[in-house]
């Protein structure tokens, strides 16, 4: 019997218990209630309240402009939900860098004002103090390492990270690092997926990959992409389950169509 069919309620432990025996780890992104509560139905393990939600959500070109606010309200949309997820809330840009104390008053927010599970933040040493500071108050934390969006003018590019062996170096230190401060997962987003297999033999704690290989503990997609709501954004690490921009878009003319030519409503549809 495997873990996920076992347990009714996903918690950092359950987590831990999927990596020993092996079991794959599934997290999707999530911003509203309607669309938590069918991913939810379906059983997914781990369900991230992203700051992809800037460029999802809101249309912004980088995931930089969401504010605290912004991801508490979608945050608290998501809770309100779930019944069998994990969920995992992203700190967004400015709440954290640079700031202990910053990072955990954001932190308190989030888990008071949401009722979320667990918090997500990007670096390695670099927000050690934070990560320390947000543990202390008896949190759960989720790392994320290698492409890191919220760093995208420092890097410059969304492309893959650590193919140089001075990076994949600190990125392996980083990830030890994360773990060995209290983390209890790390995301590994578009990196070779031999450092991804690496790093995810090395650590104890559970690694979820997007862009990175097969081998890491989970896997992790933006849902609208995953559906095909959106529709002009194609990555190699992208598969595509569904196509709903032709779906509803083709809804939605048909219902234009009744509408101008008196077919909406008919004789059963009104009162």
């Amino acid at each position: 019997m495997s873990v996920h069919k076992e347990i009714k309620k996903i918690t950092v432990h359950v987590l831990h218990a999927m990596k020993l025996r092996g079991e794959k780890i599934s997290m999707l992104t999530a911003y509203d209630y309607s669309m938590a509560k069918i991913l939810d139905a379906a059983g997914v393990d781990i369900l991230l309240v992203g700051d992809s939600a800037s460029n999802v959500m809101a249309g912004h070109e980088t995931t930089l402009p969401i504010t605290l606010d912004q991801m508490i309200y979608h945050a608290q949309s998501v809770v309100r939900a779930v019944d069998r997820a994990l969920v995992v809330v992203d700190l967004p840009f400015g709440s954290y860098q640079g700031n202990p104390m910053k990072a955990l008053a954001s932190t308190i927010r989030i888990m008071k004002e949401s009722g979320g599970h667990a918090i997500k933040l990007e670096g390695g040493a670099e927000v050690s103090e934070s990560i320390t500071r947000i543990l202390s108050a008896g949190v759960p934390v989720m790392g994320h390492l290698g492409l890191t969006p919220q760093s995208i003018y420092k890097f410059g590019t969304y492309t893959v990270r650590a193919k140089e062996e001075e990076e994949a170096e600190k990125l392996i230190e980083d990830a030890l690092l994360l773990q060995e401060l209290g983390c209890f997962a790390i995301v590994l987003e578009k990196i070779p997926a031999k450092l991804a297999k690496k790093v995810s033999e090395k650590l104890l704690i559970p690694t979820i990959g997007i862009g990175g290989g097969p081998d890491t503990d989970g896997q992790v997609l933006v849902t609208h992409d995953l559906l095909g709501i959106t529709k002009d954004f194609h990555p190699r690490f992208l598969r595509r389950y569904a196509e709903l921009f032709q779906v509803i878009q083709e809804a939605v003319e048909k219902y234009i169509i009744d509408v101008k030519k008196k077919d909406f409503p008919n004789d059963k549809e009104q009162y």
